[in-house]
């Protein structure tokens, strides 16, 4: 088969992934991002000052940024399709919404459809 039929999945692996940061001025918001690299590893660059105890954050979503055709999406498709549900959106990549918001934007992203109330509606995302 041809290479040129089908597109090749890169080496990294793509991931989308939210966690809570424990100071309390940040209580109720996640953070998604995006990685090719380890979440944990990437998480511990955005907190470059290291300090003794418990990390200041907690890291509770990793999803495959991959398309089930192969393709890859990135936190900017997340972070609109969760501004789209009208999930608020004070500040950056920072949201005020559930686990189980983000890994649905995930979700409904990665196969194109978007769940409503236990039936589902082809979905385009939002480039």
């Amino acid at each position: 088969m041809s290479k040129e039929f089908f597109p090749q999945r890169p080496d990294s692996k793509p991931t989308i992934y939210a966690y809570e940061d424990t100071n309390p001025q940040y209580k109720g918001l996640l953070k998604i991002g995006y990685t090719t690299v380890d979440v944990q590893a990437r998480v511990a660059q955005q907190y470059p000052t290291a300090r003794p105890g418990k990390l200041p954050y907690k890291i509770i979503l990793e999803e495959s940024a991959m398309r089930n055709d192969g393709r890859v999406f990135t936190d900017r498709e997340v972070h609109c399709f969760l501004r789209s549900k009208k999930i608020k959106n004070p500040k950056g990549e920072w949201y005020e919404c559930s686990v189980k918001e983000v890994k649905a934007a995930v979700i409904a992203i990665r196969t194109g459809q978007m769940s409503e109330e236990n039936r589902f509606v082809l979905f385009r995302a939002i480039m």
